[in-house]
């Protein structure tokens, strides 16, 4: 494929809102949504998944449910920005299915 895919944050958004009831997109603005993917980030940056020459082995594969708390705690810390827990869950694993769904096309 010659189109060069990269990560959007305005794409992700937009993916991670497809992947939602519409009664839990409402809940949410868009720089809420923007928040959690900088947490997931975060969480990539401080576990070595952004390094550029890591080998990732099967063992340390993603760990959604660590993820997921991680995120959680973070957003706990923040009385800014209220998120049921479900709802955190929803996000993050469209997140990971937008992240994946360019890891496919290219």
């Amino acid at each position: 494929m010659s189109e060069n895919l990269v990560y959007d944050e305005d794409d992700a958004i937009k993916f991670i809102r497809g992947t939602l009831s519409p009664e839990v997109s409402a809940r949410y603005d868009d720089d809420e949504i923007l928040y959690v993917i900088d947490i997931i980030w975060e969480w990539y940056e401080k576990n070595g998944y952004l390094e550029l020459n890591s080998e990732v082995t099967e063992e340390e594969e993603l760990d959604l449910g660590k993820l997921t708390a991680y995120v959680k705690s973070q957003l706990a810390k923040d009385h800014e920005t209220e998120m049921d827990p479900e709802d955190v869950d929803q996000i993050v694993k469209g997140e990971i299915e937008y992240e994946e769904s360019i890891d496919d096309l290219v």
